[in-house]
């Protein structure tokens, strides 16, 4: 069975609404996916690549066709809870730095399931510190703990290399998904990965 990666981002809404579709696929293929943090914003300097709301600038229709596709994806799997945080872009340093620690102290599944609660579906200015570090006390994790952690060096350091292992896999954004070494880019490519999976669990 090949192994299954969820490269992602908290700052991509689209990374969320993957997020949601993941425990369906789970659960049919009986396959789990291994979340990865990356940093996006690193994904993006060592790309050369710019965000949808940068790069589709004054381009005409194509962010409309973007909203257009989201919300029939949103229809498709009949997802409820979600809100453009009216904060967006936050800066997901922060967050994602929170990741790692919350990896390194065994609360990894809690804080990216709140997390992306708190940014995409009760969203909130999750880059302001104590905003952050109030969402997590609220969704009962030690939020003084993991954002002081944002600052160790070990943490630091394995979020870098993960994003630049990320990038030398191929990934230009997220999400990003890997199906052992086969790559999907986007949450519209959910059918794929799970073809994917499919096909490497066959005897």
């Amino acid at each position: 069975m090949a192994l299954v990666e969820f490269h992602f981002d908290f700052g991509s809404p689209n990374a969320y609404l993957a997020h949601l579709v993941i425990p369906e696929i789970e659960k049919r293929t009986g396959t789990p996916f291994e979340y990865v943090p990356v940093l996006l914003g690193g994904v993006f300097k060592l790309t050369n690549n710019r965000s949808p709301i940068e790069s589709f600038q004054g381009v005409k229709n194509k962010l409309e066709y973007q909203r257009l596709e989201t919300q029939r994806f949103i229809r498709r799997h009949a997802i409820t809870r979600f809100a453009m945080n009216p904060f967006f872009p936050v800066n997901t340093l922060m967050i994602m730095r929170g990741a790692v620690a919350a990896q390194m102290e065994r609360v990894f599944d809690r804080y990216v399931a709140e997390v992306f609660r708190h940014m995409w579906a009760e969203p909130k200015k999750m880059d302001d510190p104590a905003i952050a570090r109030a969402a997590l006390d609220q969704s009962g994790l030690d939020g003084a703990r993991l954002i002081a952690m944002t600052q160790e060096p070990a943490v630091k350091d394995r979020l870098l290399a993960n994003t630049q292992r990320s990038v030398e896999r191929g990934a230009f954004g997220s999400p990003t998904f890997f199906v052992g070494d086969a790559i999907f880019f986007g949450k519209d490519r959910l059918r794929e990965v799970e073809e994917e999976i499919l096909g490497s669990t066959l005897p």
